[in-house]
């Protein structure tokens, strides 16, 4: 028998204010806690003073009776930002985070919006753990760009039209990209060339910046097929070879950092914000 069950209030002993399809949770004969779930399927379960442990079958319970008898496909709760406790309960109930829902609650404060689906795997499987674990960690935004050298050792950089500073030819590396791959597409996207990435020159980790959430920025030794002539005018306004020397009168200054750093190196360095990590 299980530890813990989904019942029907009665008449007689139901708490004044519950919400339609209230249930009580019990366990060894006692209220635990309560519950509800709607006709679309979200949740909401409140419990008294107990293990942790028990209040997740109480909400895997709560789902399992939304799937089976109430013949729901998905069931979702939101959870207050910085309620950590029933984040933790839901992780382990198998309820994946699926983004932040800006001002959703009544006093205008950020929650967490959770879900889980009637073909996730069941708690038990291997691939839940590591699905709900996955939905809850950090995403780092990652950035990929080239040195890309002539004969004389200039550089060559993009002046670009929705931004003052001139730049490294690249970009934003594409969910499940290589930073690699991202460097090589850019540059055939953005000056139509082939690229061959000869090695990595440095990583930087870059601090928030003007509204920007931080970012891993990858920097590669890259050879081109041949120079760029062709670009694309809604991002690159013209291209320029400058020397070392010369790119702070265009870069932004992490930029000059960045490269000074990867060219005083024969090894691949890494950089927070373009200067050595003290």
């Amino acid at each position: 028998m299980s530890e813990v069950s989904i019942e029907p209030w009665t008449a007689v002993d139901a708490p004044a204010g519950l919400p339609e399809r209230a249930y009580a949770i019990m366990s060894g004969g006692q209220v635990v806690g309560s519950a509800s779930v709607d006709d679309v399927g979200v949740l909401q379960w409140e419990f008294a003073d107990i293990d942790e442990r028990l209040a997740v079958l109480g909400v895997d319970a709560l789902i399992e009776f939304a799937f089976g008898e109430l013949g729901l496909h998905r069931v979702q709760a939101r959870l207050g930002a910085d309620d950590k406790h029933n984040q933790r309960i839901a992780s382990r109930a198998g309820l994946r985070r699926e983004g932040v829902v800006r001002g959703g609650a009544g006093h205008g404060a950020d929650e967490i919006q959770v879900a889980r689906v009637a073909t996730d795997p069941p708690l038990t499987d291997r691939a839940t753990f590591t699905a709900v674990l996955n939905a809850g960690l950090p995403t780092k935004r990652c950035i990929a760009q080239a040195i890309v050298r002539d004969d004389q050792g200039r550089i060559l950089v993009c002046e670009l039209v929705y931004k003052r500073f001139w730049d490294l030819p690249g970009g934003v590396v594409d969910p499940y990209e290589s930073p690699a791959d991202a460097v090589v597409r850019e540059l055939k996207e953005e000056l139509d060339v082939d690229a061959r990435v000869r090695g990595l020159a440095a990583v930087s980790w870059l601090k928030p910046w003007r509204g920007w959430d931080d970012a891993t920025l990858f920097v590669f030794d890259v050879e081109l097929d041949r120079p760029p002539h062709t670009l694309q005018p809604r991002e690159i306004r013209a291209v320029h070879w400058l020397a070392p020397e010369e790119l702070g009168e265009h870069v932004a200054e992490y930029t000059v950092r960045v490269v000074e750093q990867a060219l005083a190196s024969d090894v691949p360095v890494y950089l927070e914000d373009g200067r050595p990590r003290a």
